[in-house]
């Protein structure tokens, strides 16, 4: 059974933030990530995983003004020194926090960009940032997300991620496959999956439509589960989904998983 680690933007959010950390370890999880650290003290949130013996599994770099619209800033290139300034808050929060990778969002078109420009400031803060995680010791990973949730976002499919980590040409630049959001942009889950998995840094999932949890919708996750497993992928499937009822009273479908794989065992 894959490793699942609870997204605590999107879970628990009937608590203040720096309590959804004991929620998750009493629901029997073991990984948290989120979408941004930086509104806290990093020794606070380390105490907070130290204290509930959980494993920080991800978050993602500076995405520049996120309550204005902004979805990262990864390919505005009037916004490098800022990208720049980003990575290295990122570092010092991942340190602290034992967080073995950082995802990047690239960002939304801005209207009249020229794409050459776009996509030349994409690779160069690309190849920037994954070049001083990987001094750090930090695996480095883009996000492709749907354009029905976020409109006019720059990376939407497995493909222009891989053309995309073959312009950067750094071996510290993977994909976090959201299953979700790929449902949405491309289907064909499994195949892509198996084709792309030394690429796949890092696993999300949600049911489509409605982004609830697994079983909510038309994805088929125990196969998926198992194609996971199957494969041998060893790193954490993050659970970045808007519960249906409530966090721990829609966590069915994890003991289903758990279940299965202590029979399967």
């Amino acid at each position: 059974m894959p490793k699942f680690a609870a997204n605590l933007t999107m879970l628990y959010n009937e608590l203040d933030f720096l309590d959804r950390f004991a929620a998750a370890a009493k629901d029997g999880f073991s990984g948290v990530e989120y979408l941004f650290p930086y509104a806290y003290d990093k020794d606070v949130l380390a105490e907070r995983l130290k204290s509930n013996r959980l494993d920080q599994v991800l978050h993602n770099l500076p995405a520049g003004n996120w309550d204005a619209g902004e979805r990262g800033i990864a390919i505005l290139p009037d916004r490098v020194g800022e990208f720049q300034d980003g990575v290295g808050k990122a570092i010092e929060y991942a340190k602290t926090l034992g967080c073995p990778q950082l995802n990047c969002l690239v960002g939304k078109t801005p209207a009249g960009a020229s794409r050459d420009t776009l996509e030349r400031t994409l690779v160069d803060n690309l190849k920037f940032a994954a070049k001083a995680l990987k001094e750090a010791g930090i695996r480095f990973l883009v996000e492709p997300i749907n354009t029905r949730d976020i409109p006019g976002f720059y990376l939407t499919t497995t493909r222009q991620a891989e053309q995309l980590i073959e312009a950067v040409g750094s071996d510290n630049l993977y994909i976090q496959y959201d299953v979700y959001h790929m449902q949405i942009m491309e289907g064909d889950l499994v195949p892509t999956i198996q084709r792309l998995l030394p690429k796949i840094a890092h696993v999300q999932i949600a049911d489509n439509p409605g982004r609830n949890e697994p079983g909510t919708g038309e994805i088929n996750y125990p196969f998926v589960f198992a194609t996971l497993d199957k494969l041998g992928y060893d790193g954490w499937v993050g659970c970045e989904y808007k519960p249906a009822r409530g966090t721990s009273e829609g966590l069915g479908w994890m003991r289903a998983a758990q279940r299965t794989d202590t029979v399967a065992a």
